[in-house]
């Protein structure tokens, strides 16, 4: 017998390893559970259903794989005792909650997190929320919301990241990663387009085409998905007349076929239903069979796959393959999750409100802050007497915004409690609520300034205006807020307005009647504090606008990375208090622009101002022509020239400009955030990937076209001079 080589033990020894790998044995228990099932138990796991202790029968059945909306431990570990003890093949249940912004601890919604430009924040904020959630006994989370938005109409820009790809992808990897740190399964939605919804009302058509799919709306699902999202959500939209939740071409030619994608796609609540009522679908045993054949595995409440599928694959309108197929992606992410080796949920060992997540809320609610304006009102001195009024200065619950399911009012530290330790405070409320238009109150504010140094405003939005369904048509201030700031500036009295929503709301009117203005979104439990140490210089504003703050509603959709029109603006247009009497058709010079608006938004993409200042400067490339496989090297000065240590972030953007197919007029493609004391010069950099320039072109190719480019680095999306390059 030949001896062994050291050589040949090693090989031997790796293809072993290699044979037993994680991923092997975890589809060999698969194909082993599922050989065991019948087709009324493996349809079972594809139903997904909303309660508690009700649905203890139900687990012991072997009819639910999932339940969602269940956060008591002892009722979740009811539920998993059915499922594991008492049914016939102890299939453990996967519990899901909308964990969007935090679990009981609430950081910034997505959107404030996402004015931080900071993903590793966004990681942090994700993994402390997903330790509080798996804690309880959540596994799984329906986040994070990549839809692209670009009118903030739509209520669930609350949720996502804002207009930009490149950004959104960033802040959606981020959380992903830090939900998966902590073992808690994502669920990155909505697939797909629903963020375009027309007039940005919730849940409506979206027409775009797949060159526009592919370019803008589909890379930060496919990044969600290369950095480990575990689950997918079809979205509620029909996008070209066919309904996400049915159609193939998305759920399986691109997500499994082109993607690889090995995780599990559920339906949004009952998506798979309401296609009877887009007409795409005759009653809901039709919904089913084009939900499960489309590539959908599992059903959230509209009790189709669990009523139909049956008869479906009896009749030969499903086969039992496609039933096999979404139960070993089904099964497989519970044996992925350890709920097999350990299904319960310790109730004594629950974990809420600890040092290190107060920590990372409030300093994401600090980043998330952005200063729009400041005329050397800001920061207040400490100690100063100043008038604190306006709705949103002691709402706890309001504070916290939309999808705050599980947060508690009562843990909630407000500006109006974080104020009184720094300064010395009066309040009047002046209105009970964001959308009061009593004037009764704001005579009481107005007096009381008499007696103050400085007056802080809170206006803003209640949590319930902005969120799933809760789109608007106006996107001013509510009631009589815009009242109030009035009222406040005629005192003469230095006024800062701090705002707190869930979308850029459009506040040129009252931007007029401050010395600054600080938005923070809603900044959740911890906000508070947050913004008291911004206001008093404990803290310097570092925010950027993720999405375009628009100068009235009826501009939207605005967005900075748009294609040119054959007539753009030029910025000599008359405007509509301009036009002389009896003026002629063609006067006006016939560029793309609103008569009474201009062209441009109130603040673009990436904007947000600092207690110091900023300049950039020497910005060059290490050539001015790169080959396809190339790498772009950019460098910069960077210097603070205020009086203030702080923060920038600092953007690159790069425009191709002539294409196969109309090219955006400027793309974000890298940021960084930069920390300099006052006086401070940095010299910095970024490297771009040539192939990063690549797109869907006219032939449905993805690829970098040769040309000519321009590239920026600057403070926000309007800022900067371009330096040009060759891409040969």
């Amino acid at each position: 017998m030949r001896t062994m080589t050291k050589h040949t033990a090693l090989v031997l020894a790796a293809m072993l390893a290699l044979a037993c790998s994680p991923k092997d044995e975890i589809d060999r228990k698969v194909e082993d559970l599922l050989s065991k099932m019948t087709l009324h138990e493996k349809i079972g796991q594809m139903n997904q259903l909303s309660g508690g202790e009700w649905l203890v029968e139900s687990a012991a059945k072997g009819e639910v794989g999932s339940i969602l909306n269940c956060v008591d431990p002892a009722e979740i570990n009811a539920v998993q005792r059915a499922a594991v003890e008492d049914s016939r093949l102890g299939i453990p249940i996967l519990v899901s909650r909308d964990v969007i912004h935090g679990f009981r601890t609430i950081f910034p919604l997505p959107l404030g997190q996402a004015a931080t430009f900071d993903p590793a924040l966004v990681e942090k904020g994700a993994a402390a929320s997903a330790r509080e959630a798996v804690s309880s006994g959540i596994k799984w989370t329906f986040s994070p919301m990549l839809d692209i938005a670009r009118d903030p109409r739509w209520g669930r820009v609350a949720e996502g990241s804002g207009e930009d790809p490149y950004l959104d992808a960033l802040m959606g990897e981020a959380m992903v990663k830090g939900y998966r740190s902590e073992g808690l399964a994502s669920c990155v939605k909505h697939f797909v387009g629903y963020g375009a919804a027309e007039g940005g009302r919730d849940y409506n058509t979206t027409g775009l085409t797949e060159r526009m799919l592919r370019n803008v709306y589909f890379p930060a699902f496919k990044r969600a998905i290369d950095a480990g999202a575990e689950t997918l959500m079809t979205s509620f939209n029909e996008n070209d007349g066919i309904p996400s939740t049915g159609n193939r071409w998305l759920l399986t030619d691109i997500l499994r076929n082109e993607w690889g994608f090995d995780g599990m796609v559920v339906t949004d609540w009952n998506s798979s239903g309401e296609m009877v009522a887009h007409g795409f679908a005759s009653d809901l045993k039709h919904a089913t069979e084009i939900s499960v054949n489309a590539g959908v595995d599992m059903d959230m409440m509209s009790y189709g796959y669990i009523s139909f599928l049956e008869e479906l694959v009896k009749d030969g309108k499903v086969k039992e393959s496609r039933i096999d197929d979404a139960v070993r992606n089904i099964l497989r992410l519970k044996f992925r999750l350890g709920l097999f080796e350990n299904p319960y949920v310790d109730e004594n060992a629950v974990i809420a409100y600890d040092g290190e997540t107060l920590a990372a809320a409030r300093q994401a609610a600090v980043e998330s802050a952005i200063l729009l304006k400041n005329d050397g009102v800001l920061p207040l001195a400490k100690g100063m007497k100043i008038l604190v009024t306006g709705p949103l200065a002691d709402a706890p619950y309001e504070q916290m915004g939309t999808w705050a399911f599980d947060g508690e009012a009562e843990h909630t530290v407000t500006p109006l409690a974080a104020l009184k330790e720094s300064f010395n405070v009066i309040y009047e409320p002046g209105l009970a609520y964001s959308r009061d238009n009593s004037m009764a109150g704001i005579v009481k504010a107005r007096q009381a300034a008499s007696r103050a140094d400085a007056i802080v405003v809170f206006v803003g939005e209640e949590a319930i205006l902005s969120g799933e369904a809760h789109s608007l048509s106006s996107l001013d201030l509510q009631g009589a807020q815009s009242g109030l700031i009035s009222a406040m500036k005629s005192t003469g009295k230095p006024v800062v307005v701090v705002v707190m929503a869930g979308r850029p709301l459009t506040i040129e009117r009252d931007l007029a009647n401050c010395g600054a203005m600080l938005y923070c979104f809603h900044p959740g439990t911890m906000g508070g504090p947050a913004i008291a140490d911004l206001l008093s210089g404990v803290e310097v504003p570092s925010g950027k606008t993720p999405i375009t703050f628009l100068r009235t509603a009826g501009q939207a959709p605005m967005y900075y990375n748009h294609t040119n029109s054959g007539r753009p603006n030029t910025g000599t247009e008359t405007l509509l208090e301009d036009i002389p009497i009896a003026a002629g058709q063609t006067s006006l010079g016939c560029t793309s622009y609103y008569l009474d608006s201009g062209y441009g938004p109130l603040f673009p993409f990436g904007y947000g101002l600092s207690y110091t200042t900023f300049e950039y400067s020497n910005i060059s490339l290490d050539s001015t022509r790169y080959g396809k496989d190339g790498i772009i090297k950019v460098e910069f000065d960077l210097s603070n020239t205020g009086k203030y240590d702080a923060t920038e972030t600092a953007q690159l953007y790069v425009r191709d400009l002539v294409g196969s197919v109309t090219r955006p007029v400027k793309e974000l493609k890298r940021f960084g955030r930069f920390t300099l004391k006052a006086g401070e010069t940095v010299h910095a950099g970024f490297e771009l990937p040539v192939s990063e320039l690549a797109f869907w072109n006219s032939e449905m190719e993805y690829t970098v076209e040769e040309g000519a480019f321009q590239l920026w680095v600057a403070g926000n999306s309007a800022d900067g001079t371009p330096v040009e390059f060759t891409v040969e």
